[in-house]
C-alpha cells in the first residue's frame, strides 16, 4: 500500500498538468467543430500573458466566407470593428447583398494579467461549405510588454502540438439545418 499512494499522486499530478496545458499554453477556440452553414458563438480562451505581462488587446482577424460577425462586450474594454470593402457584393444572410465585411475585431483598453485567463466571443455566420473544410483565427495578444501572433498553421501531416504559435481553428461539419438561429 505504501508504494501504490506515491504512484497514484504522481499520476494524477501529472495528468492534471496535461490536463491544463492547452488551455494555459495558448489562444484556443473552446468549440472546435460546428455545423457549416449555421449561427456560431465562438468563444477565444486567452490563456496568460507575454511572459509575466498582462494582455492589454486582443485581435481576431476573421477569415474569408464570413458575412456577418458581432463581438460581444466586455467591461472595461472598448471594442474597434475594422471593415472591408468586397471586391464583388455577394449574397449574405436573410437575402440581403452584402458589400463590406468584418476583417477584424480588437478589444483594447482591458488588462487581463498573466496569472488569470478570459474569454473574447464573437457571433458569427458561418459559410455554406458542401464538403466541409476549416476556418482559420489568427490572433495577435498584446501585452504590456511584448506581443504574441498566435498565427501558426499545421502543413499537412504536422500536429498542431509541434507549432509554437498556432492559430485557432474551427472545423466546418456537414449541417441538415443550415438556417438554424
Amino acid at each position: 500500500m505504501p508504494r501504490r499512494f506515491p504512484v497514484a499522486a504522481g499520476c494524477a499530478i501529472l495528468i492534471s498538468g496535461l490536463m491544463g496545458a492547452p488551455a494555459s499554453a495558448h489562444v484556443v477556440l473552446d468549440t472546435r467543430e460546428a455545423p457549416a452553414g449555421s449561427y456560431f458563438k465562438g468563444l477565444f480562451r486567452i490563456g496568460h500573458g507575454c511572459g509575466t505581462s498582462p494582455t492589454v488587446r486582443v485581435t481576431v482577424q476573421i477569415p474569408s466566407g464570413i458575412l456577418s460577425v458581432r463581438p460581444q462586450p466586455k467591461a472595461g474594454w472598448t471594442i474597434d470593428i475594422r471593415k472591408k470593402t468586397l471586391p464583388e457584393p455577394v449574397a449574405g444572410p436573410h437575402g440581403k447583398t452584402v458589400t463590406e465585411v468584418v476583417s477584424e475585431i480588437v478589444w483594447d483598453g482591458g488588462s487581463l494579467p498573466n496569472e488569470h485567463f478570459d474569454e473574447f466571443a464573437l457571433q458569427m455566420k458561418l459559410p455554406d461549405a458542401a464538403d466541409g473544410g476549416v476556418l482559420i483565427f489568427p490572433v495577435i495578444q498584446d501585452c504590456v510588454q511584448g506581443t504574441r501572433a498566435w498565427v501558426e498553421v499545421p502543413t499537412p501531416g504536422q500536429s498542431r502540438r509541434d507549432l509554437t504559435s498556432p492559430a485557432p481553428i474551427l472545423t466546418l461539419t456537414a449541417n441538415p439545418q443550415a438556417h438554424k438561429h
